[in-house]
C-alpha cells in the first residue's frame, strides 16, 4: 500500500525539479514570486512549530513544549547561538518536566 504513494511522491519532485527547466526565466523573474518564495518556507516553518509545541495526538495541549518555545524565543532575542538556544529550550523543558510542574 506504501509503494503507490512512493512513487507519486517521487513523481511529483521530479516533476517540480523539471519545472525549473521548462518555466521561462521571466516568468520567475516576477518580484511577487521571489518575494512569496521568501517567506514560503517561514511561514511552512512556524506552523511546523506550531503544531509540534501546541498538540498531541489530535488534541491541543499546554505543556513543558511551550516553556521551552519561550525560552527558546527569549534566547532568540538575546541573540544567543542556535545550539545554546536548542539548549536552553530543552533545559527548560527538562527542568519544568522534572519538577513536576509540567506534564
Amino acid at each position: 500500500m506504501i509503494w503507490p504513494a512512493v512513487i507519486v511522491g517521487s513523481l511529483g519532485a521530479y516533476v517540480l525539479k523539471l519545472s525549473g527547466y521548462v518555466i521561462p526565466e521571466r516568468v520567475l523573474d516576477n518580484p511577487r514570486l521571489r518575494q512569496l518564495t521568501t517567506i514560503l518556507p517561514i511561514a511552512l516553518l512556524a506552523a511546523l512549530v506550531g503544531v509540534q509545541t501546541f498538540s498531541t495526538g489530535d488534541a491541543v495541549q499546554v505543556d513543558a513544549r511551550v516553556a521551552g518555545l519561550a525560552a527558546a524565543i527569549v534566547a532568540l532575542a538575546l541573540r544567543a547561538p542556535f545550539l545554546v538556544v536548542i539548549l536552553v529550550a530543552a533545559a527548560t523543558a527538562a527542568v519544568l518536566r522534572g519538577a513536576g510542574l509540567a506534564p
